[in-house]
């Protein structure tokens, strides 16, 4: 029975450390997307839609990446391009498929429509 305990324990932990290890790819929130943005931290605002062939497309690759160790810092908002028509406007963003990206409380890049890992990667990095 110990036994069975310690490997839950040591399974709970490792899971713990490996999800510490991860980059935050979270649902937009405003008044978090904000908080973020004025401390300077890392934070990429990836608009989409659901239905939008592209998004599709990126939506693995951004999964993927999120995962990557040296994106641990960066926060990724999952902004709704339907129905986050307010943050479209005072990003000016005029397209679902969208990654904003910020570096110390400032706009350092963007990317519209990008499908390749590699371009989707250098751009994540950016915030860093």
């Amino acid at each position: 029975m110990k036994a069975n305990k310690r490997s839950y324990l040591g399974g709970f932990l490792f899971l713990l450390l490996a999800g510490s290890a991860l980059a935050d790819e979270v649902p937009f929130n405003q008044a978090k997307y904000e908080q973020s943005v004025a401390a300077g931290k890392p934070v990429v605002v990836y608009l989409h839609a659901d239905w939008c062939p592209t998004c599709r497309a990126q939506q693995p690759i951004v999964d993927k990446l999120s995962k990557e160790p040296h994106l641990k810092d960066v926060t990724i908002f999952v902004a709704d391009f339907d129905k986050e028509t307010a943050l479209e406007k005072a990003l000016k963003v005029n397209q679902q498929s969208t990654f904003v990206v910020f570096k110390q409380g400032h706009e350092v890049t963007r990317s519209t429509g990008q499908t390749q890992e590699k371009a989707i990667r250098e751009t994540l990095e950016q915030a860093l």
